[in-house]
């Protein structure tokens, strides 16, 4: 399925946020999501399904000042 993940247009084969996270390689990873900009919580990433064409950000928290 065709995604945009954080601005780049990518195939993926996943139905839901944590399978794309899953595909990244991302699949334990300490990120936040959002999905056509509705932040997505952990909880709710294997229910929250993908469409054809949908955006996804995934962000890593970063430290510093």
């Amino acid at each position: 399925m065709r995604l945009t993940i954080n601005g780049e247009t990518r195939d993926l084969d996943a139905a839901t946020v944590a399978e794309a996270l899953a595909a990244l390689g991302l699949g334990d990873a300490r990120v936040a999501t959002a999905l056509d900009g509705t932040f997505v919580p952990a909880a709710l990433r294997a229910a929250t399904p993908l469409t054809a064409g949908c955006a996804l950000e995934i962000v890593a928290p970063m430290q510093g000042g």
